[in-house]
């Protein structure tokens, strides 16, 4: 049984019970359960708060956890990073009040900088031969320069809405992070194999998430200058259909440019085009 460590609450937390759900894994339902197994997969999910699950995975309470990278780089436990995950993005910054003018990073010289992070914080500013007060607290750390607890912020930013809504802005990004999966350091043979059972789910769901399936129907005749607009995966399927002349094509596009594809699709004399979301993808 793999052990899997997750947020309690919040943002991460839906993100990665989507996560869960779109590899197939079914939890027990229950509320306010410490530790819940899942139905059909050897796991069981432990919900910790974020800034634990760095300790639990170093520690072999939890396997594995699912945790953003800032925490993880601020606590520097011993675990390893085993997959970014893509989601809960957001980046740790550097904001002063709005109405202050910015000149430069020296602006922080012998400031007062509240933060929930402090040792990426202090890291960032030595590399940059400044010299401020780090002032550490938990929560709600954007109110700091409005009270005068601080004359500035380093903070997780994700729209910038709540800096606003304070009058700060954000003015140096620091790092920038996801969420990752970490990994115990000594994990059985056992328990690597479930791990790496999940690792595979979970990149078929990565994989398929920017894809879409196109079917369309095409001439014949132009079916070599439309493979080389959607050379699909390897290559893609081609039918031919009952109208002499024409045949079914089916391939797999990433979403990235997908609109300019079809309107070449289109000028190349496709039509009936038909595009299905994919689920997920085994390649």
């Amino acid at each position: 049984m793999l052990r899997i460590a997750i947020q309690t609450k919040g943002r991460l937390n839906e993100d990665t019970m989507s996560l869960l759900s779109e590899t197939g894994i079914k939890l027990e339902s229950a509320k306010r359960l410490l530790l819940l197994p899942a139905k059909n997969f050897p796991v069981e999910v432990l919900f910790l708060r974020d800034d634990d699950i760095p300790q639990s995975v170093a520690d072999g309470v939890a396997d594995v956890g699912i945790v953003g990278e800032n925490e993880f780089a601020e606590k520097q436990k011993d675990a390893r990073i085993v997959k970014r995950l893509g989601f809960s993005k957001c980046r740790l910054s550097l904001a002063m009040p709005k109405e202050q003018e910015y000149p430069g990073v020296g602006w922080f010289e012998g400031k007062v900088i509240a933060t929930s992070y402090p040792r990426i914080l202090t890291e960032y500013l030595t590399s940059k031969n400044i010299q401020a007060h780090i002032h550490v607290i938990t929560g709600s750390v954007e109110i700091a320069p409005g009270i005068g607890l601080a004359d500035a912020i380093f903070d997780i930013v994700s729209s910038g809405s709540t800096l606003i809504t304070n009058h700060l802005k954000e003015v140096e990004t620091v790092m920038k992070s996801e969420a990752v999966l970490i990994a115990n350091n000594d994990l059985s043979t056992e328990k690597s194999e479930i791990l790496d059972e999940f690792l595979f789910r979970v990149e078929a769901v990565q994989v398929a998430e920017d894809k879409k399936y196109v079917l369309m129907n095409v001439p014949t005749a132009n079916i070599d200058r439309i493979v080389e607009i959607i050379p699909g995966m390897r290559s893609p399927t081609v039918m031919p259909l009952a109208k002499n002349g024409w045949s079914s094509l089916h391939a797999v596009i990433s979403e990235k440019g997908f609109w300019d594809i079809i309107g070449k699709l289109k000028n190349l004399g496709a039509e009936g085009i038909l595009v299905v979301p994919i689920e997920k993808m085994i390649l």
